[in-house]
């Protein structure tokens, strides 16, 4: 087994949930990414909101993962985008193409 990256968030539409997965996959900070529509329950300014978003779920080498959070924020549109990371272990084929894709 071999360990690669996850990278998670949210985004408030599918647009830019995909305008944001191709860009960090053209500058090859990930792999690929995983979009899947949510409904979010959470604690705003003192209310409890309610959302549909777009979970987005990144694939990325562990030496990546600090770049592509920071990355993320840069271009996420929220005023406090929440950016998950943590690393798992997959098969040694999976782990060499996530590097292989997101060398320079």
């Amino acid at each position: 087994m071999s360990e690669i990256a996850l990278v998670r968030t949210t985004f408030g539409d599918t647009s830019r949930a995909e305008q944001v997965t191709r860009t960090v996959i053209g500058e090859r900070l990930a792999a690929c990414a995983t979009l899947d529509q949510v409904r979010s329950i959470y604690r705003w300014q003192d209310a409890i909101e309610q959302a549909d978003e777009v979970a987005v779920l990144f694939k990325t080498s562990i030496e990546h993962a600090p770049a592509l959070r920071t990355r993320i924020a840069e271009l996420h549109d929220y005023d406090l985008p929440v950016i998950e990371h943590w690393t798992v272990e997959t098969d040694a084929p999976a782990a060499a193409w996530v590097r292989d894709s997101t060398l320079e």
